[in-house]
This record gives structure tokens, sequence and C-alpha cells, in this order.
């Protein structure tokens, strides 16, 4: 993919993208109300919470990265002081307890008085590496180490509407397969809770467009026998995707295939009107604007009669009102894809209509509670 083409924000791109994002939004699926409904729940801003809220996050991060929840949850339910933390986390220095203090402070550990550290139960559901639902590869490499930085760039990228291209990120294959694994985890979670929203009935063949590691195609396959999978991805995030294909479950493995899309086609290499559901996640708020459509066309040409077009991601409510946090990742996808669209239901199903679909049978329902939508089209 040349970084200046015409489709340099293609459909592809935007799952390298999905590499993280994703856990983004996958493991999440399961996060309580109450761990995302702060922004939303009050009728004006605190200012200074939101404004220091920067501060918040690398807390969280930079925990991460010196494995303090995993030191602490090792430990126990009886916890662990900060001489044990100091010694499993290599700093000796009085900045970890600056850190440590924080997190208390923020609700993420507990202190008792005895000076030992537990965590909260958000902490341990979500954080630790061994956790059932732990996401925090994906707050660690994408968030901490990716996107924190670009935010910073968003008054030059709104004033001049200059921003880089998902191309220029993941140019190095050893980068990108670390982040189409970090991604992986987060994306089977979300796809374990989307298949059990979806009929299957009559699905043969599905197209996942742009699927990344292929998480969405093993999830639903794996559930539904009989099912195969198209996996339409860049070159590099093919090859890392099928090294995951590799460690799936054999039927798995002979259901789900990759296939390289060359981005500077507007023309996907896969027969018309041969797919009973095309799946697009995290794509439509990935492209420019002009691209949406032409996806959805595309996804039109490739579905049989009667098909249907899955698209998942990032929205806010058509009265454009929030929730807060589907609006703020419009707003950091905007410091890598200057030219996109901050999306809402109307807006796909405007565009799902002018692609040939039946505007009026689309059917729209949440995902990621205050985060993601699902919007579903038929042909």
């Amino acid at each position: 993919l040349r970084a200046g083409s015409r489709l340099a924000a293609s459909p592809l791109l935007a799952q390298r993208v999905r590499l993280p994002i994703a856990a983004l939004a996958g493991a999440r699926a399961a996060a309580p109300l109450s761990a995302r409904a702060t922004l939303d729940a009050v009728e004006d801003i605190d200012i200074d919470s939101v404004s220091y809220g920067f501060m918040a996050s690398q807390a969280i991060f930079t925990g991460l990265e010196v494995g303090l929840f995993d030191a602490i949850a090792a430990a126990g339910d009886g916890g662990i002081g900060l001489a044990g933390l100091q010694a499993t986390c290599s700093v000796s220095a009085p900045r970890l307890q600056t850190l440590i203090t924080s997190l208390v402070a923020l609700k993420s550990l507990h202190r008792a008085t005895d000076g030992r550290y537990t965590l909260s139960p958000n902490t341990a559901s979500f954080l630790v590496s061994s956790a059932k639902y732990y996401y925090g590869d994906y707050l660690r490499y994408q968030m901490g180490r990716q996107f924190y930085h670009r935010m910073g760039a968003l008054p030059d990228v709104m004033t001049t509407g200059v921003a880089p291209s998902y191309a220029s990120w993941f140019s190095d294959p050893e980068v990108a397969a670390t982040y189409t694994r970090a991604q992986h985890n987060g994306s089977v979670a979300t796809a374990k809770s989307l298949v059990k929203r979806l009929s299957f009935e009559g699905v043969s063949k599905m197209l996942d467009v742009g699927g990344g590691s292929g998480a969405f195609s093993y999830v639903f396959c794996e559930r539904n026998a009989g099912l195969s999978s198209q996996v339409l991805e860049l070159p590099e995030v093919c090859a890392t995707g099928n090294g995951i294909k590799a460690e799936q479950k054999q039927i798995v493995q002979e259901a789900v295939s990759f296939v390289e899309l060359d981005a500077t086609s507007p023309d996907w290499p896969v027969q018309d009107a041969a797919f009973d559901m095309v799946l697009m996640s995290y794509i439509s708020g990935s492209v420019p604007e002009p691209i949406i459509g032409a996806l959805y066309a595309n996804a039109c040409k490739a579905l049989k009669p009667g098909g249907r077009l899955i698209v998942h991601d990032f929205m806010v409510n058509d009265s454009l009102d929030g929730p807060s946090l589907g609006a703020l990742w419009a707003l950091q996808h905007v410091t890598v894809n200057a030219d996109g669209l901050g999306l809402c239901p109307k807006e796909i199903i405007d565009r799902m209509g002018a692609a040939g679909f039946d505007a009026s049978k689309c059917e729209t329902m949440e995902m990621i509670h205050g985060m993601t939508k699902v919007v579903i089209a038929r042909k």
C-alpha cells in the first residue's frame, strides 16, 4: 500500500488499526456499566477531572507496563507491601510509591492499614493478564503507546486537516504482528458477544472485510457448523492472521481463509452474489468519508439476495449528544483519519440505502454499552 494512494485508509488499513482497537472493543463488552458511565452521568462538565484525565490514564498504562497489577494479583488475597512490589517491578526509587498512591486514589488499588495493597474488583477482572476478561494489552500497546501520543496532535489536525495514514503506523511487519496479536484477544471477546445476537440460519458463506487476525471469523465458524469465512486483509496482516489461525481448532482452520486485498483497487477479489453475510467491524469510522459508500456498495455486490451486511463500529446516538465514549473515540480517529466521518446509525443507514440496501429495513442494536453499535442491512 502506498501511503499517498487514493485508498491509503482503505478497509484493510482500518483493520490494521483494529489491531488493537477492538480489544478495544472486545473484552470490555463484559465490563460493568458503572465502569464506563461516569461522563454521561453528570449534568455539567467537571473541567478539572476531564482536563487532568490524561494523568490518570497514564497511571493505568504505567501500572501495566511495570507489571504492577499482575504482581499484586500473584500475592493473593492477603496483598503485598511496597518492598515486595519494588522487588517484583524492579523499581526501588520513591517514584513507585507515587504511582501506587495515585492508583489507590483512583480506586484501582486498595491500601490496608498495614500498608499492603490489593486490587479493586474491576482491576482484578480487566487489568490482570491471567483474568478471563483481560484487555490490558490493548490499553498498554494501543492506547498508551499509540493513540495517547496521537491525540496530542489533535489541535494541528483540526486546523490543517493533515494527519498520518494508518499505513505509516504499521509499515514494520513486526509492529503489525505485535498489535494484531494484542488486538486478537479483545476481538474474540466482542465476537463471542455478537455471535449470540445474530441469526445464522441459512448462512454458509461469510466475508470478513478487513478482519485483522480473523477473530470474528474464528468465533463465528466455531459456533456455526458448516459456516466458512474469507478474511480480506493486507498482506502483512494476512501473514500474522494465518499464524493465529494455526492455533485454532482444526475445524476452524479449515473453515477460515485469508485473501490479500489490493487496497489501491476499488474492486474486491471475490465473486459477486457469493456470500450470505458481509462483516465490517471498526472500518467505517477508520476510512475517509467518501470511501464508506464504496465499501457498502462492494458489500452489496458480494452478497446474495437476502444477504446481510453487518457494520459494527464506534457510534454516537442519532441525536448527536452522546454517549461520551463513543464521541471521544470518533474524535480520536480524527488524528489518524482527518477526512473521516463521526458515525451514528442514521449516517450509516443513509449510505447503506444509497449503496443498494433497503434502508427502511435496517436494524440497529447496542453492542458495547456506551461505545459501539451494530447496524444490519439486507440486500
